[in-house]
């Protein structure tokens, strides 16, 4: 076993866009996509090692996945979301960005209910209408945010009464109440502010420290409760784009990397850059809820806006 404080290129290939790492304690393997290269990948993790065992193409962009019980993937695709089933045939899921839009679908996550949450960005240009929206037990789509500039990470704290979410270009993590129960929210206020790289990615470990990949900075930050930083991890790559815990104890940080972005002369002084990089550490992560799928998965053609509730806590 390798040093547990040491950080290690864990795959052989190198991604345009690694995104979006996913542990499936069910099966003991890990999920990520790579977004650019339009793929789905399932891997098993050993050692700190990942070896990839199955790649799900598509012929997209891809920007997250989420895992049932019964192993079935909910990958969010360019616009819409896509069912694969552990047979392997797929089925479409709602359309979330509508025709013709130059957006795209981009991280997301399941709820402490096991609610699929997904946010959009725009891929031409700014913009300050990118959404943040929520595929009910129902079947029916709630839209959280309305004002994003680039929705990314995603974490609820372990009892599940506070939110976590990322607005990339202001360069903020956002924390309101939630409900797991009903799903209502409290008002959005700013937890974290960063000035020197742009957050990503997040994960939340089991003593309620917050895990932040910061694009363009090369590094992982952990922030304590009160959003100071207890700790920053230097990763070999200027894109660090999302960080998860993985394995049966989940103690082993996984960080996903691009090389999308990257000038020639980076790319040749940062030469592991978009590959995944793991590390072992001594607080373990908090288990992410498997999806529950829609009753009515069909049925969810139209959204509903959550208004948060002023009394919430």
């Amino acid at each position: 076993m390798k040093n547990r404080r040491t950080l290690a290129a864990a795959t052989g290939s190198a991604y345009q866009l690694a995104e979006g790492p996913v542990w499936d304690p069910i099966r003991h393997r890990l999920l990520w996509v790579d977004i650019l290269g339009g793929a789905v990948l399932e891997g098993t993790l050993d050692d700190g090692r990942i070896e990839v065992t199955t790649r799900h193409a598509f012929d997209e962009m891809v920007g997250a996945v989420a895992v049932a019980e019964d192993g079935t993937l909910l990958v969010a695709a360019q616009e819409n979301f896509v069912l694969i089933h552990p047979d392997r045939t797929r089925e479409s899921g709602p359309r979330i960005v509508p025709a013709g839009e130059s957006r795209r679908l981009n991280d997301g996550g399941t709820d402490p209910a096991g609610r699929f949450l997904v946010g959009t960005l725009a891929l031409a240009g700014a913009s300050e209408s990118e959404v943040l929206v929520r595929w009910e037990h129902d079947g029916r789509l709630t839209e959280l945010d309305a004002d994003l500039t680039l929705s990314n990470g995603l974490a609820w704290s372990a009892d599940g009464t506070r939110m976590y979410s990322v607005d990339t270009l202001r360069g903020t993590v956002f924390v309101r109440g939630y409900d797991p129960r009903t799903g209502a929210v409290g008002r959005r206020q700013v937890h974290l502010r960063l000035d020197d790289g742009s957050p990503d990615g997040i994960a939340l470990d089991a003593a309620d420290h917050l895990w932040v990949a910061v694009w363009g900075a090369g590094e992982v930050r952990r922030y304590s409760p009160d959003g100071t930083v207890a700790e920053r991890l230097a990763v070999p790559a200027p894109h660090t784009s999302c960080v998860a815990f993985a394995g049966d104890d989940l103690r082993t940080l996984v960080i996903t990397t691009a090389t999308n972005g990257l000038s020639d002369r980076q790319r040749r002084a940062h030469p592991d850059s978009g590959r995944l990089f793991t590390m072992r550490v001594d607080t373990p992560g908090l288990p992410v809820p498997a999806w529950v799928p829609p009753t009515t998965p069909g049925r969810a053609a139209r959204f509903a806006t959550l208004r948060p509730d002023q009394e919430f806590p």
